[in-house]
């Protein structure tokens, strides 16, 4: 058996696929595979939620059905295939208490816990930074063109910790929660399917990040921040009229810098505002919030958070939420009356958790 854990970002959104830091901390909520290998290159897997599904680990496999969770399945054989060719294949049966297209990494963590299961069922050991060569462009096989920090957390995150992720190069430090903050991971109630009906819109966000870095001359996101303050940028996207997008890329850069900072003082204040500071940027300057995130972090700052803010891609999914530990029960209340209206069973209490490497 293998588990692969999902994630809730803490602070650092969309700014991965452009090589910036984030900071992530796994949940104890993960994708789990027991699987038995085979003698051929066949995949046969069972999913209790999601049915039966069995295909052959060809060198150049090819999508099934836009939405279909096999497309995770074929990429994470695909990313195998591509760097150390096609092996035996498994027969396997998942389950799993991570909730899908929340904006937790469940896509993430099921490649990431498929890749795992196949590696092993051949017997290849293979290192964190093999598998972050292959895990995030093998996720580009389904459509979506995101960054490593999903992989990256899924993998290496370590209990009691935040990861901070470097992607130039590759690096993760794990940062010690001070154990009087706590975190809650509240659903919006809006789906969010990253494989389905907003990959058009995800991928778009990314594209135009992309455009903007392009009409500023750096070669990177990392070069532009490199030296300059954020007044510095804000100044530079005046002067060259840059698309909003720019500006959420290079603030959300140094709001991660400050949130490590303000995690390591125990600056819970200072940590709250950022991760206001971050949803707000998300919504007003890429567009990905909607009005349902938008209600639940106005609802977690009147039950008593200090901060609290879409995590994930956006266009529904969750919000994190940020509290002392001592107002956890009140929040937690807070927020089942104003946002679910006196329904229990939307909100899950996020302790960090370890990595599938490190568990």
């Amino acid at each position: 058996m293998v588990s692969a854990p999902g994630r809730v970002n803490l602070i650092g959104e969309h700014i991965d696929y452009h090589g910036l830091p984030v900071l992530p901390m796994a949940l104890r909520r993960s994708i789990r595979i027991h699987f038995q290998p085979r003698a051929d290159c066949r995949i046969r897997v069972t999913s209790g939620a999601y049915g039966h599904r069995d295909f052959l680990w060809t060198p150049n496999l090819t999508p099934v059905a836009r939405g279909d969770w096999e497309n995770y399945l074929r990429a994470a054989a695909q990313a195998i295939a591509g760097k150390w060719g096609v092996m035996n294949g498994i027969d396997a049966t998942i389950d799993a208490d991570l909730p899908p297209a929340a904006g937790l990494s469940s896509s993430s963590a099921l490649i990431v816990a498929v890749t795992l299961a196949l590696l092993r069922a051949n017997l290849r050991e293979a290192s964190f930074e093999e598998l972050m060569e292959i895990l995030p462009d093998g996720e580009q096989f389904v459509g979506t063109r995101g960054g490593g920090m999903d992989h990256a957390a899924s993998l290496a995150s370590r209990e009691g910790c935040a990861s901070l992720i470097q992607f130039v190069p590759l690096a993760v430090h794990h940062i010690p929660i001070p154990p009087d903050w706590a975190f809650l991971v509240a659903n919006s109630l809006h789906t969010a399917e990253k494989s389905g009906a907003v990959r058009e819109q995800y991928n778009a966000v990314r594209a135009a990040g992309t455009l903007a870095l392009r009409q500023t001359g750096f070669a990177s996101y990392s070069e532009a921040i490199h030296g300059r303050t954020e007044i510095d940028l804000c100044a530079l996207a005046a002067a060259q009229h840059l698309p909003p997008a720019f500006l959420h890329v290079v603030t959300e850069a140094f709001r991660v810098r400050h949130a490590v900072q303000a995690m390591r003082e125990d600056d819970s204040a200072r940590f709250g505002r950022l991760l206001l500071a971050s949803h707000a940027s998300l919504r007003d300057r890429l567009q990905v919030s909607c009005p349902a995130l938008d209600r639940l972090v106005e609802a977690a700052m009147d039950s008593g958070a200090l901060g609290a803010r879409l995590t994930g891609a956006g266009f529904g999914g969750c919000a994190v939420v940020f509290c002392r530990r001592a107002d956890l029960s009140q929040v937690h209340a807070g927020l089942v009356e104003r946002f679910y209206s006196g329904t229990p069973g939307h909100i899950l209490h996020a302790e960090p958790g370890p990595g599938a490497v490190n568990s």
